[in-house]
């Protein structure tokens, strides 16, 4: 791998790891809508890879770290880390979810960030919270989303705190990240952009002295957000440091929001046509979240086939078997929803992983037998695992069909695969009508 070798990557700006895809093809959106050249790579990439896709201002890895134990994290991550850092890129984005949902056993961000960080060179970590455009909002520290009609605290929110891998039961970010190993995490308040610039820097500066002058040490300071009018400040005081030296930026993608918001690029309003599907869809559901279960039920124009989850992971003659039928119907011209059980029904379930990578299989083996031009999945696990089974290295993006949901574009060496439409979305993202509009086309 040689990145800087054909000098491709001289204008990179972001480099950034989507610790699940749903959540990286988000960013992966931001980023071009801004008119940033952005691909989204399922692994290291190759020379090879970086030569189809040409100059890029914005280079990301889509993974799986959300779901992995700290030990995994660092298998996964310590290439990642050492790779971005040759590539050279001012700022190293760690993408989480914009719910920051995590454990200190599983998806620790804490943990990904002391594996990340040394390779910056820079000790300063700002971790953003809150992504207003998706209802997240971080104020005095803690986290808020939004639930129906109402915004509650996240350690209220009805899914949230009863998350099946990951429930949150703090909303203080300060708390639930130094439960996972970071220490010492500072805080600027959404009220505090109201300084001027110079006494912004002022107050970073001080909460910097606080905690370890190493720079083998992370000095995390926790930025507020809470609307949009806040991004420019929050750009400003990551990419001023950056130009110092590289650094490591943690949050969702309000990270690259702010740094747009900071560069004043004006990201393309336009309304953008989603084209409807050119054959059958095929749309994955593993999703277990209320707002999934009212898409599939609000699904009309597809053929839909419950998939019983305990026999997904335990009996491959059942993920063959469905997969066979399932794929006989897509011949046959009918769209088809494969959806898991609600979450009522999943107590012999007990590891999500699994359930998440039995779907990937099922996944692969229905598109082995027929090959569709749009698919749609839901369910970040779900997602991060489904597209690891397909034979593919990387997504570009294609338009937007909710905020949050991108319809992108699959990059394979495979022609049955290469050129595929893919939607990746996360439980809590899109609107009751979703699929059907990946399927008939939709303007945003």
């Amino acid at each position: 791998m040689a990145p800087h070798g054909s000098g491709l990557m001289a204008d990179l700006k972001i480099a950034f790891y989507g610790d699940d895809f749903t959540g990286a093809t988000d960013t992966l959106s931001t980023a071009a809508r801004a008119g940033l050249r952005t691909m989204l790579f399922l692994g290291l990439p190759t020379s090879a890879q970086l030569e189809r896709a040409g100059p890029l201002d914005c280079l990301g890895i889509a993974g799986a770290a959300r779901a992995m134990s700290p030990a995994e994290m660092r298998v996964e991550l310590a290439p990642v880390g050492a790779y971005f850092a040759r590539l050279g890129a001012s700022v190293v984005h760690y993408k989480t979810c914009s719910t920051f949902d995590s454990a200190p056993h599983v998806g620790s961000i804490g943990a990904a960030i002391n594996i990340l960080q040394p390779d910056t060179g820079h000790s300063f970590v700002p971790i953003v919270g809150g992504q207003p455009n998706l209802r997240r909002y971080c104020v005095f520290g803690n986290l808020f989303a939004g639930a129906g009609e109402h915004v509650v605290r996240i350690d209220r929110h009805p899914t949230m705190r009863q998350h099946p891998v990951t429930p949150m039961h703090e909303a203080d970010l300060r708390l639930h990240l130094g439960a996972q190993g970071l220490h010492n995490v500072q805080s600027i308040h959404y009220t505090d952009y109201a300084q001027s610039d110079a006494e912004l820097d002022a107050q970073l500066e001080k909460l910097l002295s606080l905690t370890s002058e190493e720079s083998s040490v992370p000095r995390p300071v926790l930025l507020d957000l809470s609307e949009a009018s806040q991004l420019a400040s929050v750009g400003r005081l990551i990419w001023t440091r950056a130009q110092v030296q590289p650094l490591l930026a943690v949050g969702p993608s309000s990270v690259v929001q702010a740094l747009v918001a900071h560069w004043k690029i004006v990201p393309e309003m336009a309304i953008t046509r989603v084209a409807a599907a050119s054959g059958p869809v095929f749309v994955l559901a593993g999703s277990l979240s209320p707002l999934t279960a009212q898409q599939v039920g609000a699904a009309d124009s597809y053929l839909h086939v419950g998939l019983d989850p305990v026999r997904l992971e335990t009996d491959q003659t059942y993920v063959a078997s469905r997969a066979s039928h399932m794929a006989g119907q897509l011949a046959q011209g009918h769209n088809v929803l494969a959806f898991t059980a609600s979450s009522g029904e999943t107590a012999g379930v007990k590891h999500g992983r699994s359930l998440a990578r039995a779907c990937g299989d099922l996944l692969a083996q229905v598109l082995r037998i027929t090959p569709v031009k749009r698919v749609g999945i839901a369910g970040g696990d779900t997602s991060s695992h489904a597209v690891q089974a397909l034979d593919a290295w990387g997504l570009s993006y294609r338009a937007q069909l909710a905020p949050g949901v991108a319809l992108c574009c699959l990059h394979s060496d495979n022609p049955l695969m290469d050129g595929l439409d893919i939607m990746l979305k996360g439980g809590q993202m899109g609107t009751a009508t979703l699929f059907e509009e990946l399927l008939n086309g939709s303007t945003v």
